[in-house]
């Protein structure tokens, strides 16, 4: 379920293009903004949210315990970023790894969602809202379980640093001061 690259298929099919051609090669939702517009964008924002939720709920309805539910989104976020179906090259894991949050602790993805926001609309960085949004519903995973549920600290250690390691490219870019803000349009990767 993880390695279903929805941003591939949906510029590919309304398209026509491979979203991995264009701006930062990645086929999230960040990309398909860039790449394609608000409207596709959209489409793969849900598809990839979704694509989370559905396999956490999946292990609870099949299975029904944490540990199940750790390993389920956990490998959604490592199939999204790493698919087998495009030679290992996805996204970075930001909108599954918030679907898988937000059926495991609701509260924790609404607060990364609410750091996240205002740090876009400020600054217009995505990858500055998504990286402070992680933390930020890291922290508050942290508090409401502490080490009660060593499987959600599990989560937010494994899942939070996939996920900001997939960002290393866009921090090294945010202290250069050379990082893409929302409204620039992709280039075609030569």
């Amino acid at each position: 379920m993880g390695a279903l690259p929805w941003g591939y298929v949906v510029l590919f099919l309304r398209r026509g293009i491979d979203i991995r051609e264009y701006g930062s090669g990645r086929t999230g939702m960040s990309n398909a903004l860039r790449t394609a517009g608000m409207k596709l964008a959209g489409v793969v924002l849900l598809l990839d949210l979704v694509k989370g939720m559905g396999a956490v709920f999946l292990a609870r309805a099949l299975i029904g315990d944490p540990t199940s539910e750790v390993a389920a989104g956990l490998m959604a976020l490592v199939g999204h970023n790493w698919p087998v179906f495009l030679s290992f090259r996805g996204g970075r894991g930001i909108a599954p790894g918030l679907g898988s949050l937000a059926v495991m602790s609701p509260l924790s993805a609404i607060c990364g969602v609410v750091v996240f926001l205002p740090i876009c609309l400020i600054t217009r960085y995505l990858s500055l809202g998504s990286i402070l949004g992680v933390l930020s519903a890291c922290v508050v995973l942290f508090n409401l379980w502490g080490f009660s549920s060593n499987l959600y600290l599990i989560y937010a250690l494994l899942g939070g640093g996939v996920i900001i390691w997939q960002h290393k490219d866009n921090i090294q870019r945010l202290l250069n001061g050379t990082e893409r803000r929302i409204g620039n349009p992709a280039a075609r990767i030569e």
